[in-house]
């Protein structure tokens, strides 16, 4: 497995890059054995608040990855927050996991179509006085490419939540519709279909 330990704006170490490397390896082992990569990004919150924020994506197969966060008083601690996170996740979903690894085996290629994914900014800081200011219309900061994957609801609510994503679009299964999950305001997943 692939693993990137980086520091956003800070210097991570060796011997946390050590801890960091050798614990990942460990929840593979555990878990999978077969994940393709982790990136593990560190950072500080805030401006003097002594707080870290870590972020882990672990790709477990194509096209499903786990990304979890934490943010703590210590480095360390932040870490293994967000790798609790992260075995939470794998373990809630490791039967269907691996269901689905056999399942895109028997399939060489899943059915995907391209898609666009864009980032909007809305709000900007004005540099002089550092107050905000409202947008009138919404500019495109970013633009990406992403694939739009056709799958089952029970799948798209999986993949979503492994994420850490608050909504994901998709193809559904059962119709060849596009179909979109995401978490309401009351904790719940909603689910978006278009009628006919």
């Amino acid at each position: 497995m692939e693993m990137t330990v980086q520091g956003k704006q800070m210097d991570v170490g060796d011997a946390l890059t050590e801890y960091v490397k050798d614990k990942l390896t460990e929840v593979n082992r555990k878990y999978f054995n077969h994940a393709t990569d982790a990136t593990v990004t560190f950072s500080k919150e805030g401006h003097g608040t002594g707080l870290f924020k870590v972020i882990i994506s672990f790709n477990i197969s194509k096209n499903i990855e786990v990304v979890t966060e934490a943010v703590e008083q210590d480095s360390y601690a932040a870490f293994d927050s967000s790798a609790d996170k992260t075995v939470t996740r794998l373990r809630r979903y490791k039967e269907r996991l691996r269901d689905h690894k056999s399942r895109t085996e028997k399939t060489p290629e899943m059915e995907m179509m391209k898609a666009k994914a864009y980032t909007l900014l809305q709000k900007a800081i004005d540099e002089s006085d550092e107050s905000v200011i409202e947008a009138q219309d919404p500019t495109i900061i970013a633009e990406i490419q992403t694939n739009i994957l056709k799958m089952s609801v029970s799948d798209a609510v999986m993949r979503m939540e492994l994420a850490g994503s608050n909504a994901l679009m998709f193809r559904n299964a059962g119709n060849d519709k596009l179909s979109m999950v995401y978490i309401r305001r009351d904790g719940n997943v909603g689910w978006i279909e278009p009628d006919d």
